[in-house]
């Protein structure tokens, strides 16, 4: 987009009663963000849903400055952007009918990846949560999925340090400008994300991380991804509403069940029982429900089973037991190949990927 295109476009963005929805109609009908404040008044106001308050402001001089003046900050700081027609914005979140008319991002963002996965969830992980997570990131690194989540405190940055550890893309959506982090315990944390993946927000430099826009930002949380994943919850909870607006737009959503006595598994169990997420004890499960298991690194190509492949003491092991015995449940070849079964899990995973097992329905796996 045009220089000029993207003034006129955070021109809209200013106007205190045009939002999202209302911003891609208007542009939909004129063809244009600059066409917008080129028709008139009368054209406009016979767009269906259009009234004379949708428009008050549109022309505002006060609106334009702060447009101007948000242009300046994202050329000083060469910002990237993304306008909601580019190639660049988010495949997924195209899909959404509220998703942001534009999008900031820093760092090193490559979405050709279609395999996104966002997890969310309780700011008090607890020892159980961490836990579940590094089995989790280890489980689903071969895949080289892109992880999403919030950056903030518990579940959020202990998920996006893993990713980062295991060599994974991991994208923060902010809940403010890109000006400032949040918070700001997780600087530290900042140029590595950047390394890795980066920033986004719809969030202009006057924004703070005030409470609305963290809820306003669980929308793209949500939207961007394949699939969200909520680790812990209480009964209530911001991870909670971005489960919800997953299932809104009809993504996959997943939670971790744990013990009914526990306060931050509340959340995720009350999922599970009204049937808005799959149970997910593991990441095997996920990827048979996404149906990655039938595609290559690629994702062109289905995985063909490699011959005279070099197998490690581990791999042998798993795969001599499930050539003698068929069809076997991932908790049994823990126990009689003698493993713990986070260790088993990933070591499946990674012999999906190299088209030696098949994952099958009901945690069965089966030697091909």
């Amino acid at each position: 987009m045009t220089e000029d295109e993207f003034l006129a476009a955070l021109r809209l963005q200013a106007v205190p009663n045009i939002g999202d929805l209302t911003a891609k109609k208007l542009i939909t009908h004129c063809g244009s963000p600059t066409a917008v404040f080129q028709d008139k008044a009368q054209h406009l106001l016979k767009i269906e849903g259009i009234g004379k308050m949708t428009l008050k402001g549109l022309h505002d001089p006060n609106y334009a400055h702060e447009a101007e003046s948000e242009f300046e900050f994202v050329s000083q700081e060469k910002l990237d952007y993304s306008y909601f027609m580019d190639k660049t914005y988010p495949d997924y979140l195209k899909h959404c009918a509220d998703g942001p008319l534009l999008l900031f991002h820093r760092g090193n963002i490559d979405l050709k990846n279609k395999k996104i996965i966002s997890v969310v969830g309780t700011r008090n992980i607890t020892n159980y949560g961490s836990a579940f997570c590094e089995a989790f990131v280890e489980e689903i690194a071969p895949l080289h999925p892109i992880i999403v989540s919030g950056f903030a405190y518990g579940v959020d940055i202990t998920i996006q340090k893993l990713a980062m550890e295991h060599g994974l893309q991991t994208i923060g959506c902010l809940a403010h400008g890109l000006n400032q982090i949040y918070p700001k315990a997780h600087k530290k944390f900042v140029s590595k994300v950047k390394e890795n993946g980066g920033f986004l927000t719809e969030f202009w430099s006057t924004s703070n991380p005030d409470r609305e826009n963290f809820l306003k930002r669980n929308r793209i949380i949500a939207g961007i991804s394949e699939a969200t994943l909520v680790v812990e919850s209480a009964e209530k909870g911001g991870s909670l509403v971005t489960a919800d607006l997953a299932n809104g737009y009809n993504r996959e959503v997943f939670a971790v069940p744990g013990r009914f006595s526990d306060k931050y598994s509340t959340g995720c169990n009350n999922l599970i029982k009204r049937q808005q997420a799959h149970i997910l004890t593991s990441a095997a499960e996920l990827v048979y429900h996404l149906g990655w298991e039938l595609e290559a690194e690629d994702a062109k190509t289905p995985i063909q089973k490699q011959l005279f492949v070099q197998l490690d003491e581990t791999e042998k092991s798993i795969y001599s037991y499930l050539q003698s015995n068929g069809k076997q449940l991932l908790d049994l070849v823990a126990v009689e190949c003698r493993l713990p079964i986070f260790k088993v899990s990933s070591t499946l995973l990674s012999m999906e990927m190299k088209g030696l097992v098949r994952a099958l329905p009901g945690k069965l796996f089966e030697a091909i």
